[in-house]
């Protein structure tokens, strides 16, 4: 067998996964209609989605790097009479100490600007930083013409220190007069890029760049980071025959399974794309993980969740206007569906009744959110272990008692004030809100155990509320309130007995059968019903 490419897992630096044979998925096409048509831009894009790689391609373009795109899209760019080198001032604020305060992000971006002075061969200017960005634009295209100004993750700082409101307005200040520069010295520049998660309207950067235009949801760029999903078979056909071979699976399967995983994420709407972090490091080592969650998910998302007191399912087909997400307002301020769609966490899909829904792209940041909610409410690790352990124990042994013991140990731990707050997020539910809450803790704490459900699966009589498989046990639920009942065994019974006249497992050779009563007053699970289902053939 062939020797298989490399893949450039972790690698951002353009000039590396060429120099050194990594396979590139072409999409040189993009950045050289963006620098056709336009001058000034803004792509905001979740971590780890190929930003900072962007940002080294557009580098490599504006130095005149001619051997680094051979066989590329942006070959014949070099190619035109107009062609010309332009020096570059590049920026990466994701290193920028902003939690340390404003003298610490000094410190740090000086440093920064030193190696753009020393990188285009003139002194370097002293002041603040903002002095000093606009003298080394001024002084670079005196000296080598135009200049490319290149910006990766400029709300990084803010993002460190959103808690903290006046930390936050502090160092906004400081960016508005930092970014302002920029567009200061536009006689000067020839194009200018910047990336970051997010978007709003009132940050310092915008209101002080207001000539910037941002293509996060415009359709032409739409598959311009992340991979589509006839870019996955067209690239990675090999390291997806080899996978399946390790994996012993057919190439459909497989490709069916990485599909459920890792693509799902759209920025208009339309275009589904493959998360490129997950997509190569599964490809590399073929199983089937949390990677871009493992990679080191931002501590401000989990702080968010807990402050917040969001669910995991209370977003899904949440339904939104085609400006939702770049909504005036602070990042501070934003609505939990904005942040969570900038970071990277929900995802847009075709809507019902508006312009978009949401929902989380696929099973890989679902599952990160609900460990996310589940660390929260837990809160020690050994603990959470503990319970995961039980969880697993008891659906392997066919256990229903200590299920229901497990789901209860959960649903003490959340306070009160949580379970009202829940109620009143929910966009959009017309059923019982008291159930929903109790169903979607419950679904979260299962993803979140790490654990294969399944929510409101149906079937042509109607829908079962979760359908839970671990190593070949398979646990068809129901959940009813006590309050439509005589009694908690009463509503027990009535839940068990919907699941068998509504053929939920009817799809199961053997599964599980459990109802579960939930009493709103005690919010425990009070009452349980079950019984086996077995077909011998």
């Amino acid at each position: 067998m062939a020797k298989l490419q490399k893949l450039p897992v972790g690698i951002q630096t353009f000039d590396d996964i060429r120099n050194d044979g990594y396979l590139y998925v072409d999409k040189t096409k993009y950045l050289i209609d963006l620098i056709d048509r336009g001058k000034v831009y803004f792509l905001s894009r979740p971590r780890r989605f190929g930003k900072s790689l962007t940002i080294s391609t557009f580098d490599a373009l504006f130095s005149g790097k001619k051997e680094l795109f051979k066989g590329l899209a942006a070959e014949e760019f070099f190619e035109r009479a107009e062609y010309k080198v332009h020096p570059v001032i590049r920026l990466d604020m994701s290193t920028i100490a902003a939690s340390q305060g404003i003298e610490a992000m000094t410190v740090s971006l000086i440093k920064q600007l030193k190696r753009s002075a020393e990188r285009n061969d003139i002194d370097m200017p002293t002041g603040a930083p903002h002095d000093i960005l606009g003298d080394i634009i001024v002084n670079t295209a005196r000296k080598h013409g135009s200049v490319a100004v290149l910006v990766d993750e400029y709300d990084k700082p803010i993002l460190d220190v959103f808690h903290s409101p006046a930390k936050a307005e502090e160092i906004r200040g400081f960016l508005r007069d930092f970014y302002t520069q920029i567009k200061a010295e536009d006689s000067s520049t020839c194009f200018v890029f910047l990336t970051g998660i997010s978007k709003f309207s009132k940050m310092g950067v915008f209101s002080a760049m207001n000539n910037l235009e941002d293509i996060s949801m415009d359709k032409t760029y739409a598959a311009m980071l992340g991979y589509t999903e006839e870019e996955l078979l067209e690239n990675f056909s090999e390291h997806i025959d080899t996978a399946a071979d390790e994996m012993k699976m057919n190439k459909e399967e497989l490709i069916e399974k990485i599909r459920y995983y890792y693509d799902g994420f759209s920025f208009d709407g339309e275009v589904r794309l493959y998360n490129p972090f997950s997509t190569l490091r599964f490809l590399k080592n073929p199983e089937f993980n949390n990677y871009w969650f493992e990679s080191g998910t931002p501590s401000f998302i989990a702080r968010y969740m807990k402050d917040k007191k969001l669910t995991v399912e209370q977003f899904r087909g949440y339904e939104v206007s085609r400006d939702f997400a770049f909504a005036p307002g602070e990042i501070e301020t934003a609505t939990a569906a904005s942040f969570l769609y900038q970071s990277g966490y929900l995802s847009l899909r075709p809507g019902v009744l508006d312009d978009f829904s949401l929902d989380y792209p696929n099973r890989e940041v679902l599952t990160a959110m609900s460990s996310l909610l589940i660390g929260n409410i837990f809160g020690d690790n050994e603990d959470l272990n503990s319970a995961r352990n039980r969880l697993r124990e008891s659906l392997v042994n066919d256990n229903a008692p200590s299920v229901q013991s497990e789901f209860n140990k959960l649903l003490d731990k959340i306070p009160y004030d949580d379970y009202t707050k829940a109620a009143q997020g929910r966009a959009g539910y017309n059923g019982d809100a008291r159930e929903w809450i109790y169903r979607s803790t419950l679904l979260s704490y299962i993803y979140g155990m790490g654990l294969d459900v399944e929510a409101e699966l149906h079937n042509r009589k109607g829908r079962a509320d979760m359908v839970v498989k671990f190593r070949g046990h398979i646990w068809v639920m129901e959940l009813k309130m006590t309050k439509h009942y005589a009694s908690a065994t009463e509503c027990a019974a009535a839940a068990l007995d919907q699941i068998k006249e509504k053929g939920y497992a009817d799809s199961f050779d053997e599964a599980m059968l459990l109802g579960l009563a939930i009493d709103d007053g005690e919010r425990q699970i009070t009452a349980i019903k079950y019984e086996r289902k077995t077909t011998y053939i």
